[in-house]
């Protein structure tokens, strides 16, 4: 299950990841009740925003086990008034529907259009998992992987602390 686009992309990069099917996970309460048998990674949330014109939007990215108001995020973003994106706009940037946000809808988004927030603790973490963009499986690949991924992908990103 997941985004053919994504395979193909991932092993044109040489990325291994383990693949981990279950029910539909829409969101991180869900998710977590299938991510048990998942040992020694970090499963992230993902948050998709834009801005109050409407002409950036934006990925953020932590560990699920964290939570932020809005209002916290955008002091801290430095990005002005955010809204979640629409789920057309979700379609249009991402090729995705709710429930399914992933970095890895970076595959759709060919004019890097999105702007990533990773958070910094992020980046210790050895294996972390996202969605392949369809909520009912999971993909578990090592950071520098992420990492090597995003930059292929070309889209901006930078790390800050979000708690």
């Amino acid at each position: 299950m997941g985004d053919p686009l994504l395979y193909s992309k991932l092993e044109e990069l040489g990325i291994p990841f383990e693949y981990y099917e279950h029910p539909p996970a829409p969101t991180i309460e869900i998710a977590v009740l299938y991510w048990k048998d998942i040992k020694e990674t970090t499963h992230c949330k993902n948050l998709f925003f834009r801005n109050h014109k409407g002409n950036r939007h934006y990925l953020v990215i932590f560990d699920h086990r964290q939570s932020l108001a809005i209002h916290d995020l955008e002091h801290r973003l430095k990005q002005g008034k955010l809204s979640f994106a629409s789920e057309q706009r979700m379609g249009k940037y991402l090729g995705l529907k709710p429930g399914s946000v992933s970095p890895f809808g970076l595959v759709h988004d060919s004019e890097h259009h999105v702007y990533l927030f990773l958070d910094q603790n992020l980046s210790k973490q050895p294996k972390i998992s996202f969605h392949p963009n369809d909520n009912r499986a999971s993909l578990v690949i090592t950071f520098p992987d992420f990492i090597k991924y995003l930059t292929a992908m070309g889209n901006k990103y930078e790390f800050i602390e979000l708690y």
